[in-house]
C-alpha cells in the first residue's frame, strides 16, 4: 500500500494495537510487510455501555489472530454482532469468512462478492448496532470498492487503505482510478472542514490526529507526483516502468511495482485530461 516514507498528518507516535478513541480499539494482525507496514489494523468499534461490537476489516486468514480479535472483545464485556469490510483486498478481507463463521456474524461490504449472509454497504447508509453509529463513506480510488467509515461520536473516520498512518497509498489501476481518489480525498477532506473530523483511524500505520492535516498531505503529494510524471514524459519516459524509475528513484526498490499500479493510474489520467 505504501509508496513513500514521509508521515501525513500527526501520528500519535509508535504503531497502535491498543484502544485509541473512546469507542475504537485496535488489534494488530501478524503480517508486518514493505506493503502492509507493521501489519493491518482490525477495528473493534462499539459504544462504551453496550455489549455489542462491530469488527472492520477482520484482516488476513490467520486463526490466531481472529481468535485474539474476538478474545479482545470479550474481555471488554462485548460480543462481535457485525463484520464490515473497508475493501476486498487480502490482507483485509481473507479472514472475513473464517471469522463470520467463528463469530456467526454477517459480513456486509460494497463488492457482493464479499459480502455473507448480510446486505450490502452504499453510499449514505447508516450502520447502527447496540447504539454505536457509523455512516458510509464511498472512497473508491486505491480500489474500486474502497469505503471508509465516519464515526461521528468520536469525531473519527476509518478509512482502511485510502489515508494510511504512515506514508501513501497506492491507486492500484486498472481497479483503482487517480480520479476516483482524488474526489475521495476530497470528500474525507470535507468531513473535516464540515463534520468535526479531527482523527484518522487507518487500515495500517498508527492513528492520526490531525486529519485535516493528513487529507491536505495526500493531495499536495498526489499534484506533485502527477507534475512529476508529465514531466518525465515529456523527457522521453514513455513506458510505466521508465517513468518509475526515473520518479520514484528515492523510493525502495522493494515498492516500485506497487508504484507502477500508481504510475499507470497517473497515466491515465494525464492523458484523459489531455495533459500528454
Amino acid at each position: 500500500m505504501t509508496e513513500a516514507a514521509a508521515l501525513p498528518g500527526q501520528p500519535r507516535g509508535g504503531v497502535i494495537s491498543g484502544p485509541a478513541t473512546a469507542r475504537a480499539h485496535c488489534v494488530l494482525a501478524p503480517n508486518p510487510s514493505p506493503m502492509t507496514l507493521d501489519g493491518t489494523n482490525t477495528w473493534i468499534v462499539a459504544e462504551p455501555d453496550s455489549d455489542l461490537a462491530v469488527v472492520i476489516d477482520p484482516g488476513p486468514l490467520d486463526d490466531a489472530h481472529l481468535t485474539a480479535v474476538i478474545d479482545t472483545a470479550e474481555r471488554a464485556g462485548k460480543r462481535i454482532a457485525l463484520t464490515l469490510l473497508t475493501h476486498g483486498h487480502p490482507d483485509h478481507a481473507d479472514g472475513a469468512a473464517r471469522f463470520a463463521e467463528l463469530t456467526r456474524t454477517a459480513v456486509r461490504a460494497l463488492d457482493p462478492a464479499l459480502r455473507l449472509g448480510g446486505e450490502g454497504l452504499e453510499a449514505g447508509d447508516v450502520v447502527t448496532t447496540g447504539g454505536l453509529e457509523l455512516r458510509v463513506v464511498p472512497t473508491p480510488g486505491h480500489t474500486a470498492d474502497s469505503l471508509s467509515f465516519h464515526l461521528p461520536a468520536d469525531g473519527a473516520v476509518l478509512t482502511g487503505d485510502t489515508i494510511l498512518g504512515r506514508g501513501t497509498t497506492v491507486v492500484a489501476h486498472p481497479d483503482g482510478r487517480l480520479g476516483d481518489y482524488l474526489d475521495s480525498l476530497r470528500r474525507l477532506r470535507s468531513l473535516t472542514v464540515d463534520d468535526g473530523v479531527s482523527t484518522v483511524l487507518p487500515g495500517h500505520g498508527p492513528v492520526l490526529n490531525d486529519a485535516q492535516g493528513a487529507v491536505e498531505f495526500y493531495l499536495a503529494h498526489r499534484a506533485n507526483r502527477l507534475a512529476q510524471v508529465e514531466t518525465a514524459v515529456e523527457a522521453g519516459h514513455r513506458t510505466p516502468a521508465d517513468v518509475v524509475a526515473n520518479v520514484y528513484a528515492d523510493v525502495d526498490r522493494s515498492l516500485w511495482p506497487a508504484a507502477e499500479l500508481s504510475v499507470r493510474a497517473q497515466l491515465e489520467y494525464l492523458g484523459e485530461h489531455g495533459l500528454i
